[in-house]
């Protein structure tokens, strides 16, 4: 059974950004695997740490259940996400055990550092996955196969410097939108805390209007999520698009601007 591997940063981070493409793969028979790599230990205005830890966990098992994905835990708290040794050898880990066809992660520049520095870590913790000489903890043996890695959308669709960022590839999440909203509404702790935190009148209606504006941007879907794929060195083959291939009716990929040559 091929696998799927979403790691992105905060418990609801996945929701708002990976879980339309995550459920029609696993209508079309993907093993699906999901980490945050961070607790939401900061996603409050009212919990203790403690509390708040207990509360996100529960609801992210509880979205990954609804998904029919394996469960990883979480390795650190929010603002404590660092590209380094530690960090690395314990999500290479977990790569290594997953072993992903397909890995999901964040874009490689978004509007807060966690995001960022967890993309970071989930592509060079696929990188390493052959590698017997770089060690992970725990200790796992390396692996072979090629792994894909796509890039979701920065939130808002833009870069940290406002430039909009388009995507290479829209799937089409208009039959699951409903299943996306129930997912991202079990994590019930965030709405008072986005409301509070970023003036998100409604945390649903704010990830439909993402959405609905990736749709836009394809010019061809309702409602869909963008991806880009990593350059293939080191993954794969340059022609390799496992998501392409899975969702095929699903997935639109615009014309590549003739200004710029293929990938060889």
């Amino acid at each position: 059974m091929p696998t799927a591997f979403a790691i992105a940063a905060h418990p609801d981070d996945i929701e708002f950004l990976m879980s339309g493409t995550l459920l029609l793969l696993k209508q079309s028979g993907f093993s699906l695997h999901y980490m945050n790599v961070a607790n939401g230990s900061c996603g409050t205005s009212t919990n203790s740490r403690e509390e708040i830890i207990r509360n996100r966990r529960s609801e992210g098992m509880a979205a990954a259940e609804r998904l029919g994905a394996t469960w990883h835990e979480s390795i650190c708290d929010d603002l404590s996400i660092f590209y380094d040794q530690p960090t690395l050898a314990k999500v290479a880990s977990v790569v290594r055990d997953v072993s992903p066809d397909i890995l999901l992660t964040h874009s490689p520049v978004d509007y807060m550092e966690d995001h960022v520095n967890v993309c970071r870590l989930a592509v060079t913790a696929a990188f390493s996955r052959s590698m017997r000489n770089f060690p992970v903890t725990p200790p796992r043996e390396p692996v072979s196969g090629n792994v894909t890695v796509y890039h979701a959308q920065p939130y808002f669709h833009h870069d940290p410097l406002r430039n909009r960022v388009d995507p290479e590839l829209f799937v089409d999440v208009s039959g699951v939108i409903e299943q996306k909203v129930e997912l991202l509404r079990l994590h019930a702790s965030q709405k008072e805390w986005l409301d509070a935190s970023q003036g998100h009148d409604s945390w649903l209606q704010t990830m439909r209007d993402l959405d609905a504006k990736c749709g836009q941007m394809s010019g061809k879907f309702p409602f869909a999520e963008g991806w880009r794929r990593h350059l293939h060195p080191g993954f794969g083959s340059a022609d390799d698009d496992p998501l392409g291939d899975a969702l095929g009716q699903y997935v639109f990929i615009p014309p590549r601007p003739t200004h710029l040559p293929p990938l060889a």
